[in-house]
């Protein structure tokens, strides 16, 4: 029976009815039966994963809007349905008025799951949506989730030991997840490493010049997350070089838990201080 095309587990490129192997990245062509189960072992794994995340962003946003008393400057597109700064702090905002002036240590993890408008989150999702899934084919879901959780954490710290006052947004954790893919690229070298290398720089430069060219980006916040996100890449490993083991999981269910336990104190407390007005 002849062999139609397919898409490669590896890369996600085409692999044509004649080859034996991925021009692109050079993996060997599967049988029909294992690209089925790669295929739905990555939909369960990492997809989930991707999706969870977004959710969680989309409903931290709309819980933002409910408890704020002020929605932002309905003549300004990029005010538009802007949650209240008050509503912002209180769900977690992070920076040097809230971890100096209150304590507010865990803000370094709520504030990548808050977004000042809604073409704050369309962006940021967007571009989550788009590299998420790459880190977690390259990486493993799990250890997607740590760079992503971790990555985001370095970011907030750098931006707030440069000094920035209130911060908020997951560009920080998007940018780890960047890092990852840079350090991958550079270190497996080959075409495909090669192709992955020039592809995430083009998202770097993209990322320098918007941050130079918009007022109110947390530069400090990008640049600590790319640099995080490499040296996350860096100490877990990517597939290639060894599968996900116990370790992985087990620091991707602590990053879970982390961020679940912030999330539910934050919502907790904005929810008291709703009723108590």
């Amino acid at each position: 029976m002849a062999q139609r095309a397919m898409l490669c587990s590896r890369c996600r490129k085409i692999i044509g009815s004649t080859e034996v192997t991925c021009s692109w990245c050079g993996a060997a062509r599967p049988s029909s039966l294992l690209a089925s189960a790669a295929w739905t072992r990555g939909a369960l794994d990492g997809d989930w994963l991707v999706r969870a995340i977004i959710t969680v962003n989309i409903g931290m946003y709309i819980f933002s809007l409910m408890i704020s008393s002020h929605r932002g400057d309905g003549l300004n597109p990029l005010s538009f349905m802007s949650p209240g700064q008050t509503a912002l702090l209180v769900l977690g905002g992070t920076g040097t008025l809230p971890i100096e002036q209150f304590g507010r240590y865990w803000t370094l993890v709520s504030a990548n799951y808050l977004h000042g408008g809604i073409l704050h989150l369309v962006f940021n999702l967007m571009a989550l949506r788009q590299i998420a899934p790459w880190v977690s084919q390259e990486y493993g879901a799990s250890r997607m989730f740590v760079i992503y959780t971790i990555g985001g954490i370095i970011g907030f710290w750098l931006s707030w030991f440069a000094g920035v006052y209130f911060t908020i947004g997951a560009s920080a954790a998007v940018c780890s997840l960047i890092g990852a893919l840079l350090y991958f690229g550079k270190s497996r070298g080959g075409a495909y490493g090669a192709m992955v290398y020039r592809e995430v720089s083009g998202w770097v430069v993209g990322l320098v010049l918007f941050g130079l060219m918009m007022p109110g980006i947390n530069n400090w916040g990008h640049g600590g997350g790319l640099l995080g996100g490499i040296l996350l890449g860096m100490l877990l490993g990517y597939q290639e070089q060894g599968s996900e083991n116990a370790f992985h999981r087990l620091l991707s269910l602590l990053c879970a838990v982390l961020t679940v336990g912030v999330l539910a104190w934050a919502v907790y407390g904005a929810v008291l201080l709703t009723l108590t007005r």
